[in-house]
């Protein structure tokens, strides 16, 4: 008895992972790009967004020696609109899918667009990395990669964190659309490009523990039925 129900169990085991393989995964996934641009359209630095189990985990990064972001410190937002042409204009207002105020220090904030401060050092180099908890890169109303995209952008001063409806910031002085990774990109239908089957989100690497626990459950399962 006790073999035929560990036979059972691993066999359900494995056909659950087989239809449903973000089952065996954690949260999130997604991954997205934007190349970064002044007002005048040159490439000025770059950024990269990685989903997990607590937010998007932004990393940007400005080239030494760019002149549109100017030493010291500058509100960085997410807009709504994945579109900086003709101008930076473009992208809208801040990301802002639930309607709150703007500001972290803000009682009835922070949009979901709003993120820390980045700094700038004096040759024009910035290393910058936060996670924003309120949006996503898969599906839902907080997703980044909606029907209509989203931007980034950093503006010419400081944001305060509290005043409507960008803190103070200022003008956009750089930009880039935010896109979906090209490996693995996701769509706001949760569906995977390249030919690989939907799971929520999930990256192709991603997808490697469960195939593990798939085979896994049938080498189990076939030992055990051989001992019998």
């Amino acid at each position: 008895m006790r073999e035929r129900r560990a036979v059972l169990l691993a066999l359900l085991g494995g056909l659950l992972l087989a239809l449903y393989p973000g089952a065996a995964l954690a949260q999130g996934g997604g991954t997205a790009t934007a190349q970064l641009e002044d007002t005048e359209g040159n490439p000025v630095g770059t950024a990269e967004f990685v989903e997990g189990p607590n937010g998007v985990t932004i990393t940007a990064n400005l080239q030494p020696g760019q002149q549109a972001v100017e030493p010291g410190e500058h509100g960085i937002h997410f807009h709504e609109t994945g579109s900086i042409t003709p101008d930076f204009e473009a992208a809208g207002e801040h990301f802002n899918p639930t309607d709150a105020s703007h500001g972290f220090n803000n009682p009835e904030g922070p949009h979901g667009g709003d993120l820390e401060n980045i700094i700038v050092n004096e040759d024009g180099s910035a290393s910058y990395q936060t996670t924003a908890a309120l949006v996503t890169l898969s599906g839902g109303q907080n997703s980044l990669l909606d029907s209509d995209g989203s931007a980034l952008v950093i503006h010419q001063s400081a944001d305060d964190y509290e005043t409507d409806p960008s803190g103070e910031s200022g003008d956009r002085v750089a930009a880039g659309v935010i896109t979906a990774s090209a490996t693995g990109e996701t769509t706001t239908s949760g569906e995977m490009t390249g030919g690989l089957p939907s799971s929520g989100g999930a990256t192709p690497s991603a997808l490697l523990p469960a195939a593990a626990l798939i085979l896994g459950s049938g080498i189990l399962a076939f030992a055990v039925l051989r001992r019998r």
